[in-house]
């Protein structure tokens, strides 16, 4: 089991080319930030916003790296961290916990082998605990890479779906 660690994060020519495409589609607007960090996020394959990409994003839109981090911060869907390459974001909300969310951490926890916040050995899986993405009508419920996955409500469920993952 690995711990998901910051590294130091080279911004190559081809990245910061394609970043300033992303720029671009949201015309460098600054209200558009966590549309713009979702997207470059996209980018990166463990799913996360390095160091070096945050301030050349908050350059490019000339807004504070604060900004940048607020809302990195604030949004589960964006991540500081690197993750792995299907982050699964356990929901956490009353509405979870009420409909057993619970029993969907331990399976994960048994199925991975790992705890929230770590990575599977081969780097495949994250498990995170997050607030509610708004799928109160599926829970309990997961968001693996922006889907949403409901009704896990037994553990046949829960392997079926790392099973299509695969």
């Amino acid at each position: 089991m690995l711990t998901a660690q910051k590294q130091d994060y080279a911004l190559t020519q081809e990245l910061a080319a394609k970043i300033d495409l992303v720029l671009a589609s949201h015309d460098y607007d600054q209200t558009q930030i966590v549309g713009v960090l979702l997207d470059v996020q996209g980018l990166i394959e463990q799913h996360y916003i390095p160091e070096t990409i945050a301030y050349y994003v908050a350059e490019k839109l000339d807004v504070k790296i604060s900004n940048i981090y607020d809302c990195i911060t604030f949004y589960s869907s964006l991540s500081e961290s690197p993750r792995a390459k299907y982050p699964i974001q356990i929901c956490n909300s009353i509405v979870c916990q009420v409909n057993d969310n619970q029993s969907i951490f331990s399976t994960f926890k048994e199925l991975l082998g790992i705890d929230i916040d770590e990575v599977t050995y081969d780097g495949r899986f994250t498990l995170e605990s997050v607030p509610c993405f708004g799928a109160c009508d599926q829970a309990p419920a997961v968001r693996i890479n922006g889907n949403v996955y409901g009704h896990l409500d037994s553990h046949e469920k829960i392997e079926e779906l790392l099973n299509k993952l695969l």
